[in-house]
């Protein structure tokens, strides 16, 4: 298949325009590297997404389009379905969560589409989907693996070398699917292939690398929720093909360094992009050098206004100007007191003490810092001091509940205390559904919950459960179906709220 025609004859530009390229003068100042931001939060619907959606659907004939179109995307790809319909005049069913945010479901009702909610999951949402096509013939529009889909994508590449000039060492692409990534990838390549492209992951939701180390597509039991935009299970067939043939790499990037990079994108633009549309600068910023002029495609702009408190929390540790240490101090006259005169003239952004009946106390204090070489001569002038330290900066149980628990450790040793992470969907009756199931049974020992503005809710929870009823409670956390991992020996929970 001839991509290079297919992009070159896409047909998006009736209903996209042509998005700005600018230059982040400050970072690009701060890292003797030129980033220039591929503005696609700039789209009437604030992201890349519309071109795909709209070159699939202009070539379909009028036949086809009569049926009416469907998709099941409770983001950026429902938008791009609804605008393309209505400017095409055809009818578009969307199928959402029924965890959907109002906020997304009012922005597609506002294109006229019509809105399905539909489970809890986006496996009951795809079964609702299917159910739907069968029952009214309407014509599937897939959010990444299409070849149409892809070219309309691809026509983001088309624009950065013409906008770039022929001065661009690389061009960074934020992964869900890999239809963004596998249209500017085969474009790029097939017109400039000494351009670097590459493509940019989450931590936590990496399905393309790890098919593409695997050399075979890979599915993803939980992908991680917070860059939401790129929250995909398994890449597409096609995608993950042209992925292989034309990506130089793919980078991996944290929550807390996409934190830094929306806010890197909000001071250079005065916009609030959404996580996976900062995935790329991110990247760029950490395979940053000297000299190099680079391009990031800021894919979208569809945050919730919620998120932004969790991001602006996190900004400081991505950025690498915040360090959190656990210190063990002992339990004695003036040992506080040297521990204090240690950190200096640092700057404490955190502080968290409390007396134990043991022999040593761990203080929780988060630290400016300018960079990662002072933060380990931080770690490194404790420790000399007779005080034993460990980093936690990268420790996301640390910065998503302990922080904020510190001092709330039981009295008494809790016996039989097991601790895990969940992700509960964000509906009525969430919390009653999992109690009726597990707290009937075992106490709970530990709660704690943070709404961080996304689909889901991130909840700690410690249950007594007897070493002879561990099988039984295994089973009853499969029954739930909720997202869980076991942090039972977590050094942030034994130091902070386990038993000594």
């Amino acid at each position: 298949m001839n991509y290079l025609t297919k992009i070159l004859n896409a047909t998006v530009y009736d209903v996209a325009r042509v998005t700005p390229l600018d230059e982040a003068t400050a970072i690009s100042k701060k890292y003797g590297t030129t980033f220039l931001l591929k503005r696609e939060d700039l789209q009437d619907v604030h992201s890349y997404k519309i071109r795909g959606a709209y070159n699939k659907m202009s070539q379909l004939p009028r036949k086809e389009l009569d049926k009416g179109v469907i998709c099941a995307s409770a983001g950026n790809h429902a938008q791009g379905v609804a605008l393309s319909a209505k400017r095409l005049g055809a009818k578009a069913t969307i199928v959402m969560p029924v965890t959907t945010p109002e906020i997304k479901t009012s922005a597609v009702k506002a294109y006229g589409a019509s809105i399905v909610l539909h489970g809890d999951s986006y496996s009951d949402t795809y079964e609702e989907l299917h159910r739907q096509i069968k029952e009214h013939g309407y014509v599937y529009i897939a959010p990444f693996d299409d070849p149409d889909v892809i070219a309309g994508q691809g026509t983001v590449g088309k624009e950065i070398l013409d906008q770039a000039g022929r001065s661009l060492d690389a061009v960074y692409v934020p992964i869900g699917g890999g239809g963004l990534a596998a249209g500017v990838s085969v474009y790029i390549k097939s017109v400039r292939p000494w351009i670097r492209v590459y493509g940019v992951e989450p931590d936590d939701s990496d399905c393309m690398f790890r098919s593409l180390k695997a050399g075979r597509r890979v599915t993803l039991d939980n992908p991680g929720l917070f860059a939401d935009g790129v929250c995909v299970k398994e890449p597409g067939v096609e995608t993950f093909r042209l992925c292989r043939e034309n990506l130089d790499g793919i980078v991996h990037v944290s929550t807390a360094e996409t934190c830094a990079a929306i806010k890197d994108i909000f001071e250079a633009t005065r916009a609030v992009c959404e996580p996976a549309g900062a995935l790329a600068l991110a990247a760029a910023k950490k395979n940053a050098r000297k000299g190099e002029r680079v391009a990031c495609v800021i894919s979208g702009a569809n945050m919730n206004f919620d998120r932004i408190r969790f991001v602006s929390e996190l900004t400081e540790l991505g950025e690498g100007r915040e360090a959190i240490f656990d210190c063990a101090i002992p339990e004695k006259a003036g040992s506080f007191l040297k521990f204090v005169e240690k950190l200096g003239r640092h700057s404490v952004t955190e502080f968290n003490y409390r007396m134990s009946e043991g022999l040593n106390a761990h203080v929780f204090v988060g630290v400016g810092v300018r960079d990662l070489a002072e933060r380990k001569a931080l770690q490194k002038s404790f420790r000399a001091a007779g005080f034993h330290c460990i980093d936690l900066s990268d420790n996301m149980l640390a910065k998503e509940h302990v922080r904020f628990m510190v001092g709330g450790r039981s009295q008494v040793a809790v016996a039989n205390e097991v601790v895990y992470n969940f992700e509960f969907p964000e509906r009525p009756g969430a919390l009653m559904d999992f109690l009726r199931v597990l707290g009937g049974r075992w106490n709970v020992s530990l709660f704690h919950y943070r709404n961080h503005g996304a689909d889901h809710g991130k909840v700690l929870v410690g249950f007594q459960v007897p070493r002879d009823q561990r099988d039984e409670f295994a089973r009853a956390l499969d029954e739930i179906g909720y997202p869980f991992s076991d942090v039972t020996r977590d050094p942030a929970y034994r130091y902070f709220l386990g038993k000594r």
